[in-house]
């Protein structure tokens, strides 16, 4: 049991693993957990093939949490759900949904989760055809929809630094109501999820009031699954330096379909996406790159708000069309400044919207040729000034996918100071690292196009090392 005194919580350490004092993760009393313990699960030679729920409450001073510890060669500790046995002690519901499953338990039976971190570790294969033992001790088979972290219900949670993948969705997140919130999923590795033929699982599938995508990389989805990396349905979403390659969609933004509660949340009509890097390849899916709006088909629930997307680099190596940004209706309005659109087609393979909605543009890179649409567009296109236009915009090592400007580069102190109503919230302040992480970011004179700022060559040397691919 954890003791508190004067403000300071005097908890647990558990330590699982080789020469650990517990070598099961099923050894640690997770229906007892206490604000401020910490469960370190140690990298071993083989895979724990074991799930569990997490249903405690932490605190902002002493949250809970799950973290691996490194092997010799920084190898992170593997969880598997394939042929997974559930831990003793817990009793829940939704056991196909996840490998580690948050909120929604009987024993423990708190009803909301809080200040839960999940840090370091390998989550992998929550999916069918594989299978696992439940907390009957029967046998079950993954949802469709299962997921590396299921979170069904909680507030202030972290997702930090896991390589996630092979499962149907990585990532998901319920909204339950509004009832989860303020949730924060940062520098993880994100690919290699879906289901082969399916457009309905993604790399990360989340729905809540307050949540924050950062220093991420996403990589491609499972060969054949149709799903988008990553599909939100949040209020109050934030999306910023990241780097996003593939999916059907990269970005699908669409209406909280079955929660009235985020759709009628003050931040539900205001998104802000920054600092990422988007790529596009050739014959991945959808050419849209961005979709902001709705896709339930009940037209009142779609997010008719404002997008704010702002020094994002967006790439696309399709050889043929690629559209930027599919806004739902024109009650969509997208505000787009900042941004380097480079693809290596024609710029007239290069277009802006799909059809609806309205977007304003100033102080963007576009390849010289580009479009409206690939059509004849019902929504709108308001040219605010300073878009400049060219065949290169001068990235470092394109062949690499290294995107930050060369000395020449016309991306160099080309932007607008961020809009005054986003600050100081959504300012400038980091850009992507590579891998899964952020820097900050460092203007000398005006802003500049795109994820990244001119850095000369020490730090060129450190974010662009190797490249990215």
């Amino acid at each position: 049991m954890a003791l508190q005194l004067f403000g300071v919580c005097h908890a647990i350490d558990y330590r699982v693993g080789p020469e650990q004092p517990l070598a099961a993760i099923g050894d640690v009393p997770w229906a007892n957990l206490q604000a401020g313990d910490r469960v370190f699960i140690h990298w071993r030679a083989t895979p724990y093939n074991e799930k569990w729920v997490i249903n405690a409450v932490g605190t902002e001073e002493n949250p809970i949490q799950v973290i691996g510890v490194n092997g010799p060669q920084g190898q992170q500790p593997v969880i598997d759900g394939n042929a997974a046995t559930t831990v003793p002690g817990v009793n829940f519901w939704n056991e196909r949904r996840g490998l580690i499953k948050i909120g929604g338990s009987n024993t423990p039976s708190n009803a909301i989760p809080e200040h839960i971190i999940i840090e370091n570790l390998d989550l992998r294969s929550a999916r069918p055809p594989f299978q696992f033992t439940n907390d009957g001790g029967g046998s079950e088979t993954y949802s469709n929809n299962a997921a590396s972290v299921y979170v069904e219900i909680g507030q202030h949670i972290t997702i930090r630094n896991n390589t996630i993948r092979d499962s149907g969705n990585g990532i998901f997140v319920g909204a339950n109501g509004g009832q989860t919130q303020d949730i924060l999923i940062q520098n993880n590795h994100i690919y290699d999820n879906g289901i082969e033929g399916r457009i309905f699982e993604h790399n990360t599938y989340t729905a809540a009031i307050g949540i924050i995508y950062e220093g991420n990389r996403f990589g491609p989805l499972r060969t054949g699954a149709l799903g988008n990396n990553l599909k939100d349905r949040s209020a109050g979403l934030v999306v910023r330096n990241n780097w996003i390659k593939d999916g059907n969609r990269q970005l699908d933004l669409v209406d909280a379909e079955d929660s009235s509660v985020l759709v009628n949340h003050p931040s539900y009509a205001t998104t802000h996406v920054y600092g990422n890097v988007l790529i596009e390849s050739e014959g991945e899916g959808n050419s849209q790159m961005v979709h902001y709006g709705g896709d339930s088909g009940t037209t009142s629930d779609y997010r008719k708000g404002d997008l704010y997307f702002y020094n994002n680099t967006v790439f696309s190596s399709r050889s043929g069309n690629t559209t930027l940004m599919r806004l739902s209706t024109n009650d969509e309005t997208a505000h787009v400044f900042n941004n380097v659109y480079y693809g290596t087609a024609a710029g007239s393979n290069q277009a802006l919207i799909d059809g609806n909605g309205m977007m304003n543009i100033q102080h963007n890179w576009f390849k010289t040729g580009w479009q409206d649409c690939h059509c004849s567009p019902n929504g709108s296109i308001n040219d605010l000034g300073n878009v400049i236009t060219g065949s290169d915009p001068g990235f470092i090592d394109l062949n690499n996918l290294a995107f930050g400007p060369l000395s020449d580069s016309e991306l160099i102190n080309q932007g607008m100071a961020v809009l005054p109503e986003l600050l100081p919230e959504y300012a400038l302040a980091y850009e992507y690292l590579k891998h899964q992480a952020t820097q900050s970011r460092i203007p000398s004179g005006a802003v500049d196009i795109g994820a990244y700022e001119f850095c000369g060559e020490i730090s060129c040397d450190l974010i662009f090392e190797n490249g990215f691919d």
